[in-house]
Protein backbone atom coordinates (compact mmCIF):
# COMPACT_ATOMS: atom_id res chain seq x y z
CA UNK A 1 0.00 0.00 0.00
CA UNK A 2 2.71 2.50 0.98
CA UNK A 3 4.67 1.98 -2.24
CA UNK A 4 1.57 2.45 -4.39
CA UNK A 5 0.62 5.64 -2.61
CA UNK A 6 4.21 6.83 -2.97
CA UNK A 7 4.28 6.15 -6.70
CA UNK A 8 1.03 8.06 -7.16
CA UNK A 9 2.45 10.96 -5.14
CA UNK A 10 5.64 10.91 -7.20
CA UNK A 11 3.67 11.18 -10.44
CA UNK A 12 1.71 14.08 -8.96
CA UNK A 13 4.92 15.83 -7.88
CA UNK A 14 6.33 15.42 -11.39
CA UNK A 15 3.14 16.94 -12.82
CA UNK A 16 3.58 20.01 -10.62
CA UNK A 17 7.34 20.46 -10.42
CA UNK A 18 8.71 18.57 -13.46
CA UNK A 19 12.45 17.88 -13.34
CA UNK A 20 14.72 20.09 -11.22
CA UNK A 21 16.87 22.41 -13.29
CA UNK A 22 19.95 21.79 -11.14
CA UNK A 23 21.18 18.84 -9.16
CA UNK A 24 18.91 16.27 -10.81
CA UNK A 25 19.68 12.80 -9.40
CA UNK A 26 19.88 11.37 -12.92
CA UNK A 27 22.46 13.98 -13.87
CA UNK A 28 24.46 13.17 -10.75
CA UNK A 29 24.32 9.49 -11.67
CA UNK A 30 25.51 10.34 -15.16
CA UNK A 31 28.51 12.18 -13.75
CA UNK A 32 29.38 9.20 -11.57
CA UNK A 33 28.92 6.77 -14.48
CA UNK A 34 31.23 8.87 -16.65
CA UNK A 35 33.87 8.66 -13.91
CA UNK A 36 33.53 4.87 -13.79
CA UNK A 37 33.83 4.76 -17.58
CA UNK A 38 37.17 6.58 -17.43
CA UNK A 39 38.52 3.93 -15.09
CA UNK A 40 37.25 0.77 -16.80
CA UNK A 41 36.93 1.70 -20.47
CA UNK A 42 38.25 -0.77 -23.00
CA UNK A 43 37.27 -1.50 -26.58
CA UNK A 44 35.57 -4.81 -25.79
CA UNK A 45 32.25 -6.12 -24.52
CA UNK A 46 33.62 -7.50 -21.25
CA UNK A 47 34.66 -4.02 -20.14
CA UNK A 48 31.21 -2.76 -21.06
CA UNK A 49 29.57 -5.47 -18.96
CA UNK A 50 31.78 -4.46 -16.03
CA UNK A 51 30.83 -0.82 -16.50
CA UNK A 52 27.12 -1.64 -16.42
CA UNK A 53 27.49 -3.86 -13.36
CA UNK A 54 29.47 -1.26 -11.41
CA UNK A 55 26.89 1.43 -12.19
CA UNK A 56 23.57 -0.43 -11.94
CA UNK A 57 24.04 -2.90 -9.10
CA UNK A 58 24.94 -0.30 -6.44
CA UNK A 59 21.93 1.81 -7.44
CA UNK A 60 19.57 -1.16 -7.12
CA UNK A 61 21.10 -2.11 -3.76
CA UNK A 62 20.74 1.46 -2.54
CA UNK A 63 17.06 1.35 -3.42
CA UNK A 64 16.65 -1.96 -1.63
CA UNK A 65 18.36 -0.78 1.56
CA UNK A 66 16.51 2.54 1.57
CA UNK A 67 13.09 0.90 1.53
CA UNK A 68 13.62 -1.72 4.23
CA UNK A 69 12.04 0.53 6.84
CA UNK A 70 9.00 -0.90 8.60
CA UNK A 71 7.46 2.55 8.74
CA UNK A 72 4.90 2.87 5.91
CA UNK A 73 5.18 6.66 5.88
CA UNK A 74 8.93 6.41 5.26
CA UNK A 75 8.41 3.83 2.53
CA UNK A 76 5.77 5.98 0.86
CA UNK A 77 8.02 9.05 1.00
CA UNK A 78 10.96 7.17 -0.50
CA UNK A 79 8.77 5.72 -3.23
CA UNK A 80 7.43 9.20 -4.03
CA UNK A 81 10.92 10.69 -4.19
CA UNK A 82 12.25 7.88 -6.38
CA UNK A 83 9.27 8.08 -8.74
CA UNK A 84 9.63 11.82 -9.10
CA UNK A 85 13.36 11.45 -9.73
CA UNK A 86 13.01 8.93 -12.56
CA UNK A 87 9.73 9.89 -14.28
CA UNK A 88 10.05 12.65 -16.85
CA UNK A 89 6.61 13.01 -18.40
CA UNK A 90 6.03 16.64 -17.52
CA UNK A 91 9.40 17.76 -18.80
CA UNK A 92 8.83 15.78 -22.01
CA UNK A 93 5.49 17.51 -22.53
CA UNK A 94 7.02 20.92 -21.89
CA UNK A 95 9.80 20.27 -24.38
CA UNK A 96 7.23 19.26 -26.98
CA UNK A 97 5.20 22.40 -26.27
CA UNK A 98 8.34 24.54 -26.54
CA UNK A 99 9.12 23.05 -29.96
CA UNK A 100 5.54 23.71 -31.06
CA UNK A 101 5.81 27.31 -29.87
CA UNK A 102 9.01 27.96 -31.82
CA UNK A 103 7.59 26.49 -35.01
CA UNK A 104 4.22 28.23 -34.64
CA UNK A 105 6.15 31.51 -34.49
CA UNK A 106 8.29 30.60 -37.50
CA UNK A 107 11.45 30.52 -35.37
CA UNK A 108 13.40 27.71 -37.04
CA UNK A 109 16.65 28.76 -35.35
CA UNK A 110 15.08 28.45 -31.92
CA UNK A 111 13.49 25.12 -32.81
CA UNK A 112 16.79 23.73 -34.11
CA UNK A 113 18.52 24.82 -30.93
CA UNK A 114 15.83 23.16 -28.81
CA UNK A 115 15.66 19.81 -30.62
CA UNK A 116 18.74 18.32 -28.85
CA UNK A 117 16.68 18.46 -25.63
CA UNK A 118 14.54 15.72 -27.19
CA UNK A 119 16.81 13.61 -29.38
CA UNK A 120 20.27 13.26 -30.87
CA UNK A 121 19.24 14.03 -34.43
CA UNK A 122 21.25 16.69 -36.28
CA UNK A 123 18.85 19.66 -36.53
CA UNK A 124 20.99 21.89 -38.76
CA UNK A 125 19.48 20.71 -42.05
CA UNK A 126 15.90 20.29 -40.85
CA UNK A 127 13.07 22.53 -41.95
CA UNK A 128 9.66 22.88 -40.34
CA UNK A 129 8.37 19.47 -41.44
CA UNK A 130 11.58 17.68 -40.45
CA UNK A 131 11.58 19.32 -37.04
CA UNK A 132 7.92 18.44 -36.52
CA UNK A 133 8.56 14.80 -37.43
CA UNK A 134 11.60 14.57 -35.19
CA UNK A 135 9.59 16.01 -32.30
CA UNK A 136 6.60 13.69 -32.71
CA UNK A 137 8.84 10.63 -33.04
CA UNK A 138 10.86 11.63 -29.98
CA UNK A 139 7.72 12.22 -27.93
CA UNK A 140 6.44 8.76 -28.91
CA UNK A 141 9.66 6.96 -27.99
CA UNK A 142 10.38 8.95 -24.85
CA UNK A 143 6.87 8.43 -23.52
CA UNK A 144 7.93 4.83 -23.07
CA UNK A 145 11.47 5.54 -21.86
CA UNK A 146 10.66 8.42 -19.51
CA UNK A 147 7.21 7.46 -18.21
CA UNK A 148 5.84 4.00 -18.92
CA UNK A 149 9.04 1.99 -18.41
CA UNK A 150 10.04 3.43 -15.02
CA UNK A 151 6.48 3.02 -13.76
CA UNK A 152 6.40 -0.56 -15.03
CA UNK A 153 9.61 -1.46 -13.23
CA UNK A 154 8.43 0.39 -10.14
CA UNK A 155 5.33 -1.79 -10.13
CA UNK A 156 7.43 -4.93 -10.64
CA UNK A 157 10.30 -4.26 -8.22
CA UNK A 158 9.50 -1.15 -6.20
CA UNK A 159 12.10 1.53 -5.59
CA UNK A 160 15.02 -0.74 -6.66
CA UNK A 161 13.22 -1.28 -9.97
CA UNK A 162 12.64 2.44 -10.47
CA UNK A 163 16.27 3.33 -9.81
CA UNK A 164 17.82 0.41 -11.68
CA UNK A 165 15.72 1.08 -14.79
CA UNK A 166 16.71 4.75 -14.87
CA UNK A 167 20.36 3.77 -14.43
CA UNK A 168 20.17 1.33 -17.35
CA UNK A 169 18.37 3.82 -19.58
CA UNK A 170 20.85 6.58 -18.73
CA UNK A 171 23.81 4.33 -19.51
CA UNK A 172 22.28 3.47 -22.88
CA UNK A 173 21.97 7.19 -23.66
CA UNK A 174 25.60 7.70 -22.64
CA UNK A 175 27.40 4.75 -24.22
CA UNK A 176 24.89 2.74 -26.25
CA UNK A 177 25.98 4.26 -29.56
CA UNK A 178 27.04 2.71 -32.83
CA UNK A 179 30.37 4.44 -33.26
CA UNK A 180 34.03 3.57 -33.05
CA UNK A 181 34.33 4.19 -29.31
CA UNK A 182 31.16 2.48 -28.13
CA UNK A 183 30.35 -0.23 -30.68
CA UNK A 184 31.68 -2.91 -28.31
CA UNK A 185 31.98 -1.12 -24.97
CA UNK A 186 28.38 0.12 -25.13
CA UNK A 187 26.94 -3.21 -26.28
CA UNK A 188 25.93 -4.37 -22.79
CA UNK A 189 24.17 -1.12 -21.93
CA UNK A 190 22.29 -1.06 -25.24
CA UNK A 191 21.16 -4.69 -25.03
CA UNK A 192 20.12 -4.40 -21.39
CA UNK A 193 18.11 -1.29 -22.24
CA UNK A 194 16.40 -3.23 -25.04
CA UNK A 195 15.43 -5.95 -22.57
CA UNK A 196 14.27 -3.47 -19.93
CA UNK A 197 12.05 -1.65 -22.44
CA UNK A 198 10.61 -4.69 -24.24
CA UNK A 199 7.38 -4.94 -22.23
CA UNK A 200 6.97 -1.20 -21.49
CA UNK A 201 7.22 -0.30 -25.18
CA UNK A 202 4.38 -2.65 -25.98
CA UNK A 203 2.31 -1.28 -23.12
CA UNK A 204 2.97 2.19 -24.53
CA UNK A 205 1.76 1.05 -27.92
CA UNK A 206 -1.46 -0.40 -26.50
CA UNK A 207 -2.17 2.67 -24.38
CA UNK A 208 -1.59 4.93 -27.40
CA UNK A 209 -4.09 2.83 -29.37
CA UNK A 210 -6.66 3.20 -26.59
CA UNK A 211 -5.97 6.94 -26.38
CA UNK A 212 -6.38 7.58 -30.10
CA UNK A 213 -9.97 8.95 -29.80
CA UNK A 214 -8.71 11.60 -27.37
CA UNK A 215 -6.67 13.19 -30.19
CA UNK A 216 -9.22 12.75 -32.96
CA UNK A 217 -7.95 9.36 -34.09
CA UNK A 218 -9.32 5.87 -34.40
CA UNK A 219 -8.32 3.08 -32.03
CA UNK A 220 -9.01 0.53 -34.76
CA UNK A 221 -6.76 2.32 -37.24
CA UNK A 222 -4.05 2.79 -34.64
CA UNK A 223 -4.14 -0.91 -33.76
CA UNK A 224 -3.87 -1.83 -37.44
CA UNK A 225 -0.82 0.40 -37.95
CA UNK A 226 0.81 -0.91 -34.78
CA UNK A 227 0.29 -4.50 -35.87
CA UNK A 228 1.48 -3.88 -39.44
CA UNK A 229 4.39 -1.48 -38.91
CA UNK A 230 5.56 -1.82 -35.31
CA UNK A 231 8.20 -4.43 -36.15
CA UNK A 232 9.68 -2.53 -39.09
CA UNK A 233 11.74 -0.08 -37.03
CA UNK A 234 15.40 -1.05 -36.44
CA UNK A 235 14.80 -0.78 -32.69
CA UNK A 236 12.85 -3.70 -31.20
CA UNK A 237 10.99 -1.24 -28.98
CA UNK A 238 10.86 2.26 -30.47
CA UNK A 239 8.95 1.00 -33.50
CA UNK A 240 6.03 -0.11 -31.36
CA UNK A 241 5.72 3.34 -29.82
CA UNK A 242 6.16 5.27 -33.06
CA UNK A 243 3.82 3.05 -35.07
CA UNK A 244 1.09 3.36 -32.42
CA UNK A 245 1.46 7.14 -32.31
CA UNK A 246 1.45 7.30 -36.11
CA UNK A 247 -1.79 5.34 -36.24
CA UNK A 248 -3.42 7.22 -33.38
CA UNK A 249 -2.53 10.61 -34.86
CA UNK A 250 -3.25 9.44 -38.45
CA UNK A 251 0.25 10.39 -39.59
CA UNK A 252 3.20 8.83 -41.36
CA UNK A 253 6.41 8.68 -39.36
CA UNK A 254 9.87 7.50 -40.40
CA UNK A 255 12.23 8.48 -43.21
CA UNK A 256 15.80 9.72 -43.38
CA UNK A 257 17.45 10.71 -40.09
CA UNK A 258 20.88 12.34 -39.76
CA UNK A 259 22.98 11.81 -36.63
CA UNK A 260 26.19 13.77 -37.12
CA UNK A 261 28.01 11.96 -39.93
CA UNK A 262 25.68 8.93 -39.81
CA UNK A 263 22.59 8.76 -42.01
CA UNK A 264 19.82 6.27 -41.24
CA UNK A 265 16.94 5.37 -43.52
CA UNK A 266 14.00 4.43 -41.31
CA UNK A 267 10.97 2.58 -42.75
CA UNK A 268 7.83 4.65 -42.95
CA UNK A 269 5.01 3.81 -40.52
CA UNK A 270 1.41 4.90 -40.82
CA UNK A 271 -0.90 5.94 -43.65
CA UNK A 272 -1.48 9.66 -43.18
CA UNK A 273 0.54 12.77 -44.09
CA UNK A 274 3.80 13.69 -42.45
CA UNK A 275 3.56 15.57 -39.15
CA UNK A 276 2.77 19.27 -39.22
CA UNK A 277 3.38 21.79 -36.47
CA UNK A 278 -0.17 21.34 -35.16
CA UNK A 279 0.45 17.62 -34.71
CA UNK A 280 3.12 18.28 -32.07
CA UNK A 281 0.55 19.46 -29.54
CA UNK A 282 -1.68 16.48 -30.40
CA UNK A 283 1.28 14.17 -29.74
CA UNK A 284 1.86 15.86 -26.39
CA UNK A 285 -1.79 15.29 -25.43
CA UNK A 286 -1.56 11.66 -26.44
CA UNK A 287 1.67 11.22 -24.47
CA UNK A 288 0.01 12.68 -21.37
CA UNK A 289 -2.93 10.30 -21.75
CA UNK A 290 -0.56 7.35 -22.10
CA UNK A 291 1.36 8.48 -19.02
CA UNK A 292 -1.79 8.77 -16.92
CA UNK A 293 -2.90 5.33 -18.07
CA UNK A 294 0.48 3.85 -17.20
CA UNK A 295 0.43 5.48 -13.76
CA UNK A 296 -3.01 4.09 -13.06
CA UNK A 297 -1.98 0.59 -14.13
CA UNK A 298 1.23 0.70 -12.08
CA UNK A 299 -0.48 1.87 -8.90
CA UNK A 300 -3.26 -0.71 -9.29
CA UNK A 301 -0.67 -3.44 -9.80
CA UNK A 302 1.16 -2.44 -6.61
CA UNK A 303 -2.04 -2.19 -4.56
CA UNK A 304 -3.28 -5.57 -5.76
CA UNK A 305 -0.01 -7.19 -4.80
CA UNK A 306 -0.33 -6.10 -1.17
Amino acid sequence: MAEGVGMLAGVAIDAVLADPRRGHPVALFGTAAAGVEKRVYGDDRARGVLHVALCVVPVALLGHVATRSGNPVVRAALSAAATWAVVGGTTLGREGAAMAGFLENGDLTGARGRLPHLCGRDPSGLGESGLARATVESIAENTSDAVVAPLFWGAVAGVPGLLAYRAVNTLDAMVGHRNARYERFGWAAARLDDVANFVPARITGLLAVLGAPLVGGSARRAAAVLRRDGHRHPSPNAGRCEAAFAGALDLTLGGVNVYGTRVEHRPEMGDGPGPSVADIRRAVRLARAVGLGAAALAVLAVLRRR
